[in-house]
């Protein structure tokens, strides 16, 4: 070969060197392989959702966290376990769920039946309850992060949630520094 031959192939792996360096520069800013569930609602075709979709990210090898606000807090809420309120607390925790198997859908819930059929049809599917899936998330890592505003405006208490292993209960700047932080954020 000529050094006209060598200088073109050089100059090409030079490039190629240049390009390595930005692209492992780049993998090492990306942001950590996490998906972020905020949920707002406390319905449960939305609850199930959240688990549906944080239970295939972990399949993915992402970590989740999800963030309980306003009415999904109520799905959080152990029927068996009793807090001492004031009446304002008392009264919403009346009018709200009393766990996950109180949830209504958001659509089709006909009277308090529709709930009954979607569970009655995931039974004939195989799907596992919504009940399992919470309990496969925690086995699994999914961490579970309660508004601390939420509760304080609900009157719910702490003594009244699920024993879940990865739960704490923080204010929306930490969601939002999890969102920040992950590469995919879902709200539902």
């Amino acid at each position: 070969m000529s050094a006209e031959d060598r200088d073109p192939l050089e100059a090409l792996r030079e490039e190629v060197r240049a390009l390595d360096a930005r692209i492992e520069g780049l993998s090492h800013s990306c942001a950590p392989n996490r998906l972020a569930i905020g949920l707002l609602s406390g319905q449960l075709d939305r609850i199930l959702a959240a688990f549906i979709i944080a239970l295939g990210a972990v399949a993915y090898d992402l970590e989740v966290d999800m963030f309980f606000s306003f009415w999904a807090v109520a799905a959080l809420r152990d029927p068996k376990k009793k807090a001492r309120k004031s009446f304002l607390g008392k009264m919403f925790g009346w009018m709200l769920p009393t766990g996950s198997r109180k949830l209504r859908l958001s659509s089709l819930n006909m009277g308090g039946i529709g709930p009954k059929l979607i569970r009655s049809l995931m039974r004939k599917k195989g799907v596992p309850s919504l009940e399992k899936m919470i309990e496969e998330a925690g086995q699994l890592g999914v961490r579970i992060h309660v508004c601390e505003m939420s509760m304080g405006l609900m009157g719910f208490q702490a003594e009244e949630m699920i024993d879940y292993p990865h739960l704490d209960y923080v204010g929306v700047g930490t969601f939002i520094h999890l969102a920040q932080e992950s590469r995919q954020a879902f709200f539902l």
